[in-house]
């Protein structure tokens, strides 16, 4: 499974999340063109989210879609106050915690000892920036949650401060310190991961 991992410049966000909205809107009215519009526009943000939230990257795809049926089954009450990609997002979150609510019930042993290694063997290695996107993934996997959340939302999901604020419930002055404070640790494990530099001949 790839996903992209590289943040989007605000200005074309904001056009996506208006374009995002409107075909939620538009779904909600019956269009079916709209929903796959819809679908299509926020798809790869829900599953690069729930692989961050979840860190179970062979059910991401089974919480994508449990996501979006979701949505679609309360379709009739979004109003657009919110934008969907953050309408949406606080469902998959929903998605994520209640399938570690299922799986802390009924607790499955994975059908392989290495299930990570097997992910990784499936994935298409020759696509631009996939070294770059598998090293991301590794780092951010070591951040405490809250701050991997706070950076994977506003960093790679493209959602405002105010927004992720609002989304993880907390004010706007703490998603800004856990973003720095990720940044710091993202940056001091890249330094350590480089090593120190070869001396000069």
């Amino acid at each position: 499974m790839t996903v992209s991992v590289l943040p989007t410049p605000r200005a074309k966000r904001a056009r996506a999340d208006a374009a995002a909205t409107a075909w939620a809107l538009a779904a909600r009215g019956g269009d079916p063109r709209a929903a796959e519009h819809f679908v299509r526009a926020l798809h790869n943000d829900v599953l690069c989210y729930v692989v961050h939230l979840s860190g179970d990257p062979q059910s991401a795809h089974d919480l994508t879609q449990d996501t979006f049926a979701r949505a679609f089954a309360g379709l009739h009450r979004f109003e657009g106050r919110a934008s969907a990609r953050t309408w949406l997002l606080s469902i998959a979150r929903r998605a994520v915690a209640d399938s570690f609510r299922y799986a802390a019930a009924r607790p499955r042993l994975a059908d392989t000892p290495d299930w990570q290694a097997a992910v990784e063997r499936t994935q298409p290695r020759d696509l631009p920036g996939f070294e770059d996107g598998v090293d991301l993934l590794d780092l951010l996997a070591a951040l405490p949650d809250e701050r991997r959340e706070a950076f994977v939302l506003t960093q790679i999901a493209g959602l405002s401060y105010e927004e992720a604020a609002a989304f993880t419930g907390c004010p706007v002055g703490t998603v800004r310190s856990r973003v720095s404070r990720a940044r710091a640790a993202l940056e001091r494990q890249l330094l350590e991961a480089e090593g120190p530099a070869a001396p000069a001949a």
